[in-house]
Parts: structure tokens; C-alpha cells; sequence
């Protein structure tokens, strides 16, 4: 984005699931390839969940999790030294079914090598890891860093649960060769998928991550794309609201 934007619309508080695809698809706007696409997601990251300084996406290749994309090296360096300690939230994440929150690496961190080593090397001090998936099987992570301890709160992981949710369907439509140029068309056409999470979350009282869910699993039922379904979902929600 360019600095002289007026608009720039994130305070990292009151970013609700529509805005952050509606973001993602200015800030994806220009990328050329599946490279430019996860740095815009780790750049997308530290505008959009608040207390997030650096983030990584970390997939796999071949037996291998190698990092694809990252804010800076310091995010990539601590991709590496995860490998290397085989401990760490993008590691964790990629194994288990939650996602990897610690705020304070400083206080009794769930993984003791690495907090010491990130403590007395790095400015960092939270870490969050998200697991990305292509249709349902584990591929990787993403991976978020903050310099300020405490910076991390609930709303941090709900926002990072949605730009996890749409970085697992970018990974999965790059996985299977899908033109990049035609999924940046269809994200700037589509920013209804964001808001049919934020109206699900609150009509259902679910989760980012259940609302997403939801809308893939109901689209595949009805054999309808998971764009079409949102913006009939949000319209119905409309002539509702209004009366009609």
C-alpha cells in the first residue's frame, strides 16, 4: 500500500472479517506469483492482527518444512531454529489441532530452548503458530511474532483464526496450480465470503475458524461455490434486516 494512503483502515481493534479480505485483495492486487502471494499474506499479518510485528508461512516440501515467506529475517530465523530445536508454536501447530498461543515468552514458556534462545537473541517476545491445511491435511503454518510481551490478547487469535482460514484456501489454490492472477480477481470480487463469516460468527456465536468451516462444508453440500453461497447469505441477511 502506499504510504500517502488516507485510508488506511487498520488501528489493529475494530478489523472485522469482511475488511481483512477486503485488504488482503488490495494488498494482493499487484503480486505476479505464489511467492509475491505468501508475502503478502506475512505483510497482511502485521496490519491486521493486532500486536503482530513479523510473521512467517512455513509449508511442506517433500519431507521438509521449508519457509516460503517472511516479514524480515528475524521471523525466518526463528522458523529455523524451531527446525533446529524441533520446539515452537509453528511446529506444535503443524502437529496438533489448536493453535500455539504465548504471549510472554518470558513466563514459563511451553517451549524452554527456544523462549531462552528468542529472549536473549531477538527483539521477539509472543509467538503464535496457525496450521494451514489443503483439503484437510496439515501442510504447514503460519506463523505470528511480537516484540511486546502481553501484546497478544484473544482478539489477536480471532483475527489471526480469519487470515489463517483464507491463507489455507490461497495455499490450496496455488497447491493445485490454480493462475494466481484469477485468484486475485476473485478475492477482489468476493470480499461477501469475509463479511458471511462475521454475520455467521454472530448470528451462530461461533468462531472464525467454525464460520469458515461452516460456509466450505455447506457449499460442498449444495454444490455451490463458497463465494455464490456468501453473498446469497449476506443479501438474504439484507432483505431481512430491511424488511423486504
Amino acid at each position: 500500500m502506499d504510504e500517502g494512503d488516507s485510508d488506511r483502515p487498520f488501528d489493529g481493534a475494530s478489523v472485522d472479517p469482511g475488511t481483512v479480505f477486503a485488504e488482503l485483495a488490495r494488498i494482493l492486487y499487484k503480486g505476479a506469483d505464489a511467492e509475491q502471494v505468501y508475502t503478502a499474506i506475512c505483510a497482511a499479518a502485521t496490519l491486521l492482527v493486532p500486536g503482530c510485528d513479523r510473521a512467517s508461512v512455513m509449508l511442506r516440501k517433500g519431507g521438509d518444512y521449508v519457509t516460503v515467506a517472511a516479514t524480515d529475517p528475524v521471523a525466518a530465523h526463528i522458523d529455523q531454529l524451531e527446525r533446529s530445536l524441533g520446539e515452537g508454536p509453528c511446529v506444535d501447530t503443524i502437529e496438533e489441532a489448536v493453535p500455539q498461543i504465548e504471549a510472554d515468552l518470558r513466563d514459563g514458556s511451553s517451549w524452554p530452548e527456544l523462549a531462552r534462545v528468542l529472549v536473549e537473541t531477538t527483539p521477539v517476545r509472543g509467538a503464535m503458530g496457525f496450521r494451514l491445511l489443503i483439503d484437510e491435511h496439515k501442510v504447514g503454518a503460519l506463523n505470528l511474532f511480537s516484540d511486546r510481551p502481553g501484546a497478544f490478547t484473544a482478539r489477536s487469535a480471532d483475527h489471526a483464526s480469519v487470515l489463517t482460514a483464507f491463507a489455507s484456501v490461497t495455499v490450496t489454490a496455488v497447491d493445485r496450480g490454480d493462475d494466481v492472477a484469477s485468484l486475485r480477481s476473485g478475492l477482489a470480487s468476493n470480499r461477501e465470503i469475509g463479511k458471511a463469516i462475521g454475520l455467521l460468527m454472530a448470528t451462530e456465536n461461533i468462531s472464525s475458524d467454525e464460520a469458515f468451516d461452516l460456509l466450505r462444508r455447506t457449499s460442498q453440500q449444495m454444490n455451490r461455490k463458497v463465494a455464490d453461497l456468501a453473498r446469497d447469505l449476506v443479501e438474504s441477511h439484507h432483505a431481512r434486516s430491511s424488511g423486504r
